[in-house]
């Protein structure tokens, strides 16, 4: 089980829906009109998932800090 995950707001792809704010504002904010997350590096949340997965156009991506590996959006 993964201790950390690098979380990443692709802004060329953003739409400013701030669903991920909603969803998990202790970890998202909008700036600009585009989602940025308050940290790169965070302890595993279930909210960071449900953030990622619901963004409309996958701008967001979780992956594991240790090994770089995927783990949201689910493809």
């Amino acid at each position: 089980m993964s201790t950390a995950w690098r979380i990443g707001v692709d802004t060329s792809r953003c739409i400013g829906t701030s669903i991920c704010a909603g969803t998990a504002p202790e970890h998202f904010r909008l700036v600009g009109g585009l989602s940025a997350p308050l940290a790169d590096v965070v302890a595993p949340a279930d909210v960071i998932l449900d953030a990622a997965d619901s963004c409309p156009v996958e701008a967001i991506t979780v992956h594991d800090a240790t090994d770089d590996r995927l783990i949201a959006p689910q493809e």
